[in-house]
């Protein structure tokens, strides 16, 4: 191996992941801080709070999840710190907002790196959406049928408020995409020595019996658990280079950020819930049992469904770059449909 050529190669590859990434993201971020400091977002949970109601949540959590979904998970949380010395919380109630927060959140950014896969955004909102109310829901029952997690919730820690100077909000901004460069560089080498050392293709035999239920081929199950572990950026704009350059089948694309979109950054994202009080039974467990289950199903409905309506409604292929070639040593390259309009 020539570790020159190699290091190259990763580093050409993250640069080019990255910069999909930014295109997506920088224009996106800008439009939301505009719609943030014009108080927007607090009409988009006006509609919200019988949802919230439906879910054993007082209606002003609505706010949270207004947030959460257009902003992101920190900025959902400073809202909840500022509003929940209003309200006595039970656990089980900041376990339910939080699995919604977890479920659904970040769509502007993440619904667009995912459509620039070939899923179409339509059906990945309302799979995020209501895969959000459908969890919770379930989960508001469960909670009080059992009577379990009744006790008043507790803030362990408090996020600080978001400096309200544009320039230190910029500059902020700037180290978050620094860092996914840096982030997606460390995780492309990474990569590419487990490939090397044989340990990327024993994992993908260890996790073929669940990959297959869930419709994701080798090809893209390696992405999807980095996806599921460090977060839908991460793993989805890996996926994205792969659908661009021809080496990840469709169907294998569709359920791979089917799967992400329901459940990433399982540890990371779950910390920070449980530190505004929620409870790991609900944020963690319950999340990947629903997601597993969900995605299951969902590959077994496309597949009676055909094909037609799989790309008329599902997906909509994306333009290939690239010649395809296997993604790992001895993987078959998968047909690559022609898109349809």
């Amino acid at each position: 191996m020539n570790i020159l050529h190699e290091t190259k190669d990763i580093l050409r590859r993250s640069g080019r992941i990255s910069l999909e990434l930014y295109k997506i993201m920088i224009p996106i971020i800008i439009v939301v801080k505009v719609l943030q400091e014009l108080g927007l977002i607090v009409w988009l949970a006006r509609p919200l709070a019988p949802v919230m109601h439906l879910v054993g949540l007082p209606g002003e959590m609505g706010l949270v999840w207004a947030t959460a979904l257009v902003n992101n998970i920190y900025g959902s949380m400073i809202v909840f710190v500022s509003l929940a010395g209003q309200h006595d919380l039970s656990v089980a109630q900041v376990t339910v907002l939080g699995v919604m927060i977890l479920v659904a959140h970040g769509l502007p950014v993440e619904l667009q790196i995912v459509r620039k896969s070939g899923p179409r955004i339509g059906f990945q909102a309302l799979l995020r959406i209501g895969g959000a109310l459908t969890l919770g829901w379930l989960l508001s029952r469960i909670y009080a049928w059992g009577g379990w997690l009744q006790d008043a919730s507790v803030i362990i820690w408090q996020p600080r408020p978001e400096s309200e100077s544009l320039l230190a909000w910029g500059l902020g901004q700037v180290q978050n995409l620094a860092m996914i460069l840096v982030i997606i560089t460390l995780l492309s080498a990474v990569m590419r020595v487990f490939t090397a050392i044989g340990l990327t293709g024993l994992c993908v035999r260890l996790l073929a019996p669940v990959l297959r239920v869930l419709g994701i081929g080798s090809e893209a199950g390696t992405l999807t658990i980095v996806g599921m572990i460090m977060g839908l950026a991460y793993g989805g704009g890996m996926i994205m280079h792969e659908a661009h350059s021809g080496k990840v089948g469709s169907k294998d694309i569709f359920s791979s950020l089917s799967l992400m979109g329901l459940s990433h950054s399982v540890f990371e994202d779950t910390l920070l819930m449980v530190v505004i009080g929620g409870h790991v039974s609900g944020l963690l467990w319950a999340r990947i049992i629903f997601t597993l289950v969900v995605i299951a199903l969902l590959v077994r409905v496309v597949a009676w469904l055909g094909d037609d309506f799989f790309y008329r409604r599902f997906f909509k292929p994306v333009e290939v770059y690239s010649k395809p070639e296997p993604c790992c040593p001895g993987a078959a390259s998968p047909e690559v449909m022609p898109e349809r309009k």
